[in-house]
């Protein structure tokens, strides 16, 4: 009898003290694995940084090009492939029944 009362103890302990121990241990840890680092945000920074002086080139290349030829992405478009156009207006998907 003295075995079933251990068993019976040891469950006990191990649903009430054991299981939430252990999902309380790796929430706390979920926690703090989601945030950001300092070197994530800094490296988003320069990530950021870099895409913005992309851009400031493009627009500047664009202005030249305008300049040069007002007629340039007319005429750059009209030749393209429809899966290579690159434009700044969002494309519209056609759905297909």
């Amino acid at each position: 009898m003295e075995f079933d009362d251990i068993t019976g103890l040891v469950a006990v302990l191990a649903i009430f003290l054991g299981l939430p121990w252990v999902v309380f241990h790796y929430i706390t840890k979920w926690k703090t694995a989601a945030t950001l680092t300092t070197q994530d945000e800094d490296l988003l920074d320069d990530l950021h940084d870099l895409a913005r002086r992309l851009d400031d080139r493009v627009v500047t290349i664009e202005r030249i090009m305008d300049a040069e030829n007002p007629a340039w992405r007319a005429t750059s478009l009209s030749d393209a492939p429809e899966t290579h156009r690159l434009t700044r207006e969002p494309r519209i998907q056609e759905t297909r029944r």
